[in-house]
C-alpha cells in the first residue's frame, strides 16, 4: 500500500463525470490513501452525468490545504460550476503554492485556470478546454496523462488508467 499515510481531498459538484470521480478514488483507496470528499455543502449529494452519486463530507470552505497531501478534481460539468467558488480557487492556489499534488482530468483544468495556476505548465484535458488552457498561458499537449511540476493532468475517461498511474507515482514520490 504505497499511499497509506496520504490524505487526499476530492472535489465534487453537480454533474461530475462518474468514472473520472469513482475510478481514481477507488484506485487511491486501494493503495491505502485516506479520501475526504468536499462539495458546495457538507452532506449534500451530487449526481454524476451518468447517474452515479457522491456525497460531500465537508464543504469547500471547511477544508484547509495544510491538512492534505493532494487534491483530485474530476471532470464533467462540475469543474465549470465549482470554479466559481472563492473557497475552491483559494484552496487550489494554496495547495499549488505549497507544492502539493493537484490532479485534474478532462474539464477539471477549468478549476486550475480560475485559480490561476496553469500558466507556463504543459497541460491536457478534454479537447473542449484546449483553447481555454492555451489562453490561460498553458502549453497544450494531446497526451493521455503526465505531470508538469506538481500538476498531474489527464485527458479523458479512456485515459483513466494512465492518469491513475501518474497520480500514484506523483504521490509516492512526495
Amino acid at each position: 500500500m504505497k499511499l497509506k499515510d496520504k490524505r487526499i481531498l476530492y472535489l465534487v459538484g453537480p454533474e461530475f463525470e462518474d468514472l473520472e470521480f469513482w475510478v481514481p478514488l477507488m484506485r487511491l483507496q486501494e493503495e491505502g490513501a485516506s479520501i475526504v470528499i468536499a462539495g458546495i455543502k457538507a452532506g449534500e449529494t451530487y449526481q454524476g452525468k451518468g447517474g452515479l452519486k457522491a456525497q460531500a463530507e465537508v464543504s469547500f470552505s471547511d477544508v484547509r490545504a495544510e491538512h492534505f497531501d493532494a487534491v483530485v478534481i474530476p471532470g464533467g460539468w462540475a469543474p465549470d460550476k465549482i470554479r466559481r467558488y472563492d473557497a475552491v480557487k483559494q484552496l487550489i492556489r494554496q495547495m499549488y503554492q505549497s507544492g502539493k499534488i493537484i490532479a485534474m482530468i478532462c474539464h477539471a483544468g477549468l478549476v486550475g485556470i480560475s485559480a490561476g495556476i496553469v500558466k507556463g505548465h504543459t497541460a491536457t484535458g478534454s479537447e473542449g478546454i484546449k483553447d481555454d488552457l492555451i489562453n490561460a498561458g498553458a502549453i497544450w499537449r494531446d497526451e493521455a496523462a503526465f505531470r508538469s511540476g506538481n500538476l498531474v493532468w489527464g485527458r479523458v475517461v479512456a485515459d483513466i488508467p494512465v492518469f491513475c498511474r501518474e497520480l500514484i507515482n506523483a504521490l509516492s514520490e512526495k
